[in-house]
């Protein structure tokens, strides 16, 4: 402890020098530092941000300055993209995604589009959203059946890193079976080797969403919304515990109690186990290759006076002659 007081974060010798001047790790030094105090502000605006979101997936930084600006909050672009940022989220428009992609990750084509879903397992797909609390935040992960919207699996962690969603993904292998194919974004926590060995390991086709598309995997986009308005926001958890003994028990709504308009109105226990009353359909509206228009040829002012007329063109009669 003697060492760790000579440093001095304000000298302007480095830390990391003074450390090995010290003899002092600096893990160690890091380790017993006081945590940063909670910037009131920035909670504050975190909590506008998401909310936003929620209601406005497609509101890129510089919507949500304007919306900030509404609300009586004056903050420039870099802050709200450093905000946005630390919160995983991102526009729809073309650009940084919730999940970035790593650049040495391989990107998986997308299956979908136009694809009649008509049964249980035959597609799942997953995706990461930001879960506030009362002193910082979570990212919550979870896969659901696209045929029924029953949610199969979830997992809550302190930071975007693979592990958590494997494990999501192993549950609900172990426990539901496995699907035809599997959807998510191009995130590099899904389309890292540790994630897609085990989608190929159970002989599982791969499809990922394309960049900047987030409605290609809509069913997710939706419970997000529901969770955070018919749960998170009302709720308010103060704590990992009660976010964790809270979504489980909306969870368990949501799959055994919640009705669905777009199931007639049966929940998605039912649909799934029934295998009667789902269905989904990604329309294509974005073709891969523009269809050709028909040539149409250039009309010119003698071929029009011609056409009025119905006189046959001076060339034409002067062909005509010389053939003679």
């Amino acid at each position: 402890m003697m060492r760790q007081a000579w440093i001095n974060n304000k000298d302007d010798i480095a830390v990391s020098r003074q450390c090995d001047l010290a003899g002092v790790s600096r893990a160690t030094l890091y380790a017993q530092q006081k945590p940063k105090a909670v910037d009131e502000d920035d909670e504050l605006l975190k909590r506008l941000i998401d909310e936003e979101y929620t209601r406005h997936p497609f509101y890129g930084t510089r919507r949500m300055v304007v919306y900030l600006g509404r609300c009586g909050h004056t903050v420039n672009r870099k802050r709200v993209q450093r905000l946005m940022r630390s919160l995983g989220l991102a526009g729809m428009a073309p650009g940084p995604n919730t999940s970035r992609a790593h650049p040495q990750h391989k990107v998986y084509p997308y299956l979908l589009r136009g694809v009649v879903v008509n049964r249980p397992n035959q597609v799942w797909s997953t995706d990461i959203t930001y879960i506030r609390l009362a002193h910082g935040f979570v990212y919550l992960v979870a896969i659901i059946d696209w045929y029924s919207r029953r949610v199969l699996s979830w997992r809550i962690s302190n930071s975007m890193e693979t592990a958590f969603c494997v494990d999501c993904l192993e549950e609900a292998l172990r426990l539901h079976g496995k699907p035809e194919i599997f959807n998510s974004d191009q995130g590099s926590q899904f389309t890292s080797e540790r994630f897609t060995d085990v989608l190929k390991r159970e002989g599982i086709e791969i499809s990922t969403d394309g960049r900047g598309r987030a409605y290609d995997n809509i069913f997710v986009e939706r419970l997000w919304r529901n969770v955070k308005y018919e749960n998170v926001y009302l709720y308010g958890y103060a704590s990992v515990t009660e976010l964790f003994m809270g979504l489980s028990e909306y969870f368990a709504f949501y799959n055994t109690e919640r009705p669905h308009q777009s199931l007639g109105n049966r929940t998605p226990h039912a649909v799934y186990t029934s295998g009667i009353g789902g269905g989904a359909l990604i329309v294509d509206k974005y073709p891969r290759q523009e269809e050709k228009l028909p040539v149409v040829e250039k009309t010119s002012a003698t071929q029009k006076k011609c056409q009025k007329t119905g006189q046959r063109r001076p060339a034409a009669n002067a062909i005509e002659k010389s053939l003679n």
